[in-house]
């Protein structure tokens, strides 16, 4: 599997979950388009969208509602696409939103591997493949970025890192598509700053990869610790993707963050 085909695949999915054609994002030309179901499209969505903004640096796809089409068709179009994605532009968007009920609520980059560069690394530590049978017992909050736990059945492989006989390190995936496993990786307080999240993360995706799956990964770009783990890890930034949701969820996640 080359870059190229790696960038086709993901480029594919996206036009799955916003309702358009891969070529949309590739266009110096934002697209507006009305959000639909799709039973193809990553298992984790919500859909249809209210408003999803998805750019992979050339230009926006706004996925979207027909109530505010309009309205974000304008947005996009009053900025650069990078600053729609960041404050203080994005109070605009939250101005369109806030008459209904929503508000932005998740703003992620995504990585995908580079796969000229992508090389399993090694830590100081035992590291084993493991299977959904192997780490059953692991829907813990310590693991909670590695497995999900409303989502088990998605979860499909994981690379643990080993200290004797406890688990220091986890790097899990979750199919959320036929052609894209997502990697989520957590480590101990005490063993981090040792290489283990670069070394279980990139061993994952060697193997996904060996699969004839495209491994991605997914971080605020304000988590700087996980941005590092992606690039050591052999991920490049490829595509950003910002979602509105209701003021109800976002006050449940507000609350459920302050516990």
């Amino acid at each position: 599997m080359t870059n190229q085909d790696v960038l086709r695949i993901a480029l594919r999915q996206s036009a799955i979950d916003s309702g358009c054609s891969s070529e949309d994002f590739l266009s110096d030309a934002n697209k507006v388009v009305l959000s639909v179901n799709d039973p193809q499209a990553r298992r984790y969505l919500k859909l249809p969208f209210f408003c999803d903004l998805t750019s992979y640096g050339s230009n926006i796809v706004a996925s979207v509602s027909a109530e505010v089409a309009d309205d974000v068709e304008r947005y996009i179009g009053s900025f650069p696409a990078e600053y729609c994605f960041e404050t203080p532009s994005v109070y605009v968007l939250n101005d369109i939103l806030r008459p209904h009920g929503m508000r932005v609520c998740f703003m992620a980059e995504y990585f995908l591997p580079d796969v000229e560069t992508l090389r399993p690394l090694d830590c100081p530590y035992e590291m084993r493949l493991l299977e959904p049978a192997d780490f059953a017992d692991c829907y813990v909050p310590q693991w909670s970025n590695a497995l999900c736990a409303d989502r088990k059945h998605l979860d499909v492989l994981a690379v643990g890192a080993f200290d004797g006989d406890r688990l220091i390190g986890l790097a899990g995936c979750s199919a959320d598509c036929d052609t894209m496993w997502q990697i989520g990786v957590d480590v101990l307080p005490g063993y981090r700053r040792a290489g283990v999240a670069s070394a279980v993360t990139s061993r994952l995706a060697a193997e996904v990869l060996r699969r004839g799956i495209v491994p991605f990964y997914c971080c605020a770009w304000a988590n700087v610790k996980s941005v590092r783990n992606a690039l050591r890890s052999g991920f490049r930034p490829t595509w950003m993707q910002m979602t509105a949701k209701s003021d109800e969820m976002i006050d449940g996640m507000i609350c459920a963050a302050q516990r």
